[in-house]
């Protein structure tokens, strides 16, 4: 599907951009061009230690920010696929940063549709977020813009042959800023600091997140926000699993939070479809029936149907989150007596 292809990742040094990465030239070897684009060079220094040019020269490494519609623009020469991660994603930051997430994450978003359009790009997914869902806090209302941005570029394509979709998940396990890290430090100092005992979460690994963007890759028929049907957690079912016994401190939700997050509200559900391992959120002006047809088998969620943490089907044990920490984070993790 992707030899012979040449793929730009933007925020490409973040924890998806290094998966998917290592997952691309194991399954693809003949990709012709992997660009990492991001800001950080020295992120991208390390980075290329893991891939030295001599054994890996398909891989380029450009630094650029997705503010910068010029360097975008230059990046994308040759490009066929384009995968955006690059973001601001700290939800308290945001509050009391705005200005700076709108310019990456809603101009830097409108710099990608521009640019990808401009280059011929075929495919372009953008990496969303739960928070993008009924938004409370800043960033996820700037997530939403961007999904908009993404969804609509259809819109505007006129000729070109290029498919714009997003992909929407929740939590991801053993990425950079997991609460796992932090718990596990905290749990050694005797007390761990938790917001609420009944938040929930959405979980969903890196190794999954990278799947599901491949199938988007090879899939999308453009204009969905693709949904993966996953587990949710509890905050106390993660400190459990870390640490039994420790002490723990409720500290109140933080300014932005939800205490259980959704990835598709009653609204969306008017225009959602069950495409088997997962929904996808179609453009509001779209014929359904197209989409039906073509994802064979999918139908139409019922009515009123959300999809929130707090109330999944699916949930993860104590001892199931133990076996996904160390899977995901520390193979070597043993819970805290």
């Amino acid at each position: 599907m992707l030899n012979h292809r040449s793929i730009l990742i933007t925020g490409g040094t973040g924890s998806f951009g290094k998966k998917f990465t290592e997952t691309i030239l194991k399954r693809y070897p003949k990709v012709s061009r992997l660009v990492i684009y991001s800001r950080d060079e020295l992120k991208q220094f390390e980075m290329a230690q893991l891939y030295p040019r001599e054994k890996y020269p398909m891989i380029r490494f450009f630094i650029g920010d997705v503010r910068d519609e010029s360097r975008l623009n230059r990046a994308m020469q040759g490009i066929d696929i384009v995968i955006h991660t690059a973001a601001l994603k700290q939800v308290t930051t945001a509050e009391y940063n705005p200005d700076e997430f709108i310019k990456t994450n809603i101009n830097g978003a409108q710099n990608i549709v521009t640019t990808s359009l401009n280059n011929h790009v075929k495919i372009v997914i953008a990496l969303s977020t739960d928070k993008a869902a009924a938004p409370i806090n800043l960033y996820g209302a700037t997530k939403l813009v961007s999904d908009k941005l993404f969804i609509s570029a259809n819109n505007i394509k006129g000729s070109r042959d290029i498919r714009f979709s997003a992909v929407r998940y929740g939590n991801v396990m053993g990425s950079r800023g997991s609460v796992i890290p932090f718990f596990q430090n905290k749990a050694k100092e005797g007390k761990i600091p938790v917001t609420h005992k009944d938040m929930t979460r959405f979980n969903i690994s890196l190794d999954d997140g990278v799947a599901m963007v491949l199938w988007a890759i090879e899939n999308a028929r453009g204009g969905e926000i693709f949904v993966p049907k996953i587990p949710s957690y509890t905050i106390d079912t993660v400190v459990k699993a870390i640490a039994p016994n420790a002490e723990i401190e409720y500290i109140g939700i933080r300014p932005g939070e939800k205490l259980h997050e959704e990835m598709i509200t009653v609204s969306d559900a008017f225009n959602t479809i069950d495409i088997g391992k997962y929904f996808a959120i179609l453009p509001t002006d779209s014929k359904k029936e197209k989409f039906l047809n073509y994802y064979k088998g999918s139908s139409l969620v019922e009515s009123g149907f959300s999809y929130n943490s707090g109330t999944n089907k699916d949930w993860v044990s104590i001892e199931q989150m133990r076996e996904l920490i160390r899977e995901n984070v520390d193979s070597e993790f043993k819970p805290l007596p």
